[in-house]
């Protein structure tokens, strides 16, 4: 039976439980802004009340993954991981197709993507693998490390294909291997191998990428060389976000999203829609609440009782800021296009899921860093 010690609830971080609430909160707003019908004639979408749902049972996970000891998943880290792999693998083969992609595994009653559940199994199985390595890690080390979490995960989530996960996956390993510590010269001679091959391979890359992702990138480079067609999604929502102006139209008063100019405007494209509604000025506020979840995620990783835990507070504090800055630079066309959504605001209950159970986890390592000193 769960049990929860009255001195772990006196040193749970409730600063980071209610900025993650805030920001689920303004994210359905939001969510019921974008999908509202034009000129409020007809229905409305219901993605609001799922998401609503959803922040309800990703509450109640958080809640079960605080209320054990996080030490305890590190026996088990294997087990996970195997099962991680063969999800990856299942949805290859029966998962469910949608926008020409098979990154679903349906069950009847719902639907989950298994890429989502793999990074919370992947921080857990990587952060134990690492914990009592010697740092720096010897070349071994790290070439096993790159196989086992880096190249095959990679492969099998770029099959479905998902490249923007997929990066994610192969980039966290190199965060946790460089924080684990890893000997500068063979850091120098990795992206020096990198820098080379992308140079030599660039071309047989270039054929292996589906249409549309070959469209993003072509679009990213210049959008008005199409802007009814590939670069239509990032020049629309650079006008949203500049409509805005400083103070924002006001909420329900956007018109981007509910006379469906901008694609994907509940998910990937959600933070145009909140832009235009709150302006600059409610845009510094947001990514204050962002930053204010990344300090405190950062500051656990510094006073983690052991590496275990300090491992598993870089992982997901990595996880948050990459997803971060690669959202809201595509939405601004700093970045391409590829499918990664904002933490806590775009819709999607998987997703939310999966970033609820991680901050948990962090949650969890704050809450006992005084663990070793209690009698």
């Amino acid at each position: 039976m769960l049990r929860i010690d009255r001195r772990m609830i006196e040193h749970f971080d409730w600063i980071t439980f209610g900025v993650v609430i805030l920001i689920c909160i303004v994210g359905i707003l939001t969510i019921y802004s974008a999908t509202r019908p034009p000129l409020d004639e007809g229905e409305h979408p219901p993605f609001y009340v799922k998401q609503l749902l959803w922040l309800i049972i990703a509450t109640i996970a958080l809640i079960i993954f605080v209320s054990f000891d996080y030490a305890k998943l590190r026996d088990f880290w294997l087990i996970f991981y195997i099962f991680g792999i063969i999800l990856l693998v299942i949805v290859l083969f029966t998962g469910k197709t949608a926008m020409g992609a098979k990154r679903w595994i349906n069950l009847g009653f719902f639907s989950f993507q298994p890429s989502e559940i793999f990074k919370i199994i992947f921080i857990i199985s990587i952060s134990a693998f690492l914990e009592n390595k010697k740092s720096p890690l010897s070349t071994k080390d790290v070439l096993k490390t790159l196989l086992i979490f880096g190249i095959i995960p990679f492969l099998l989530i770029l099959k479905q294909p998902d490249l923007g996960t997929a990066l994610l996956i192969f980039l966290l390993t190199f965060v946790m291997i460089i924080y684990k510590g890893l000997p500068i010269r063979l850091l120098l001679l990795l992206l020096s191998v990198g820098v080379i091959s992308i140079i030599f391979l660039w071309e047989i890359l270039w054929e292996g990428l589906k249409e549309y992702q070959k469209n993003r990138l072509i679009a990213f480079i210049d959008p008005h060389i199409d802007p009814k067609g590939i670069g239509y999604n990032i020049m629309q929502s650079v006008i949203s976000v500049g409509s805005g102006g400083f103070f924002g139209k006001g909420f329900l008063e956007g018109t981007q999203g509910p006379l469906k100019f901008l694609p994907e405007r509940h998910t990937d494209f959600i933070f145009p829609i909140f832009a235009e509604e709150w302006g600059f000025l409610g845009c510094l506020i947001l990514l204050g609440l962002y930053y204010l979840i990344f300090l405190r995620c950062f500051e656990t990783s510094m006073v983690a009782k052991d590496n275990f835990g300090k491992l598993i507070s870089v992982g997901f504090t990595s996880i948050f800021l990459i997803y971060f800055f690669i959202n809201i630079g595509m939405t601004i066309g700093i970045m391409p296009v590829v499918g990664i959504p904002l933490p806590f605001m775009s819709y999607g209950g998987t997703t939310l899921l999966a970033n609820f159970i991680g901050i948990a986890l962090v949650i969890n390592v704050r809450m006992r860093r005084f663990e070793l000193f209690y009698p």
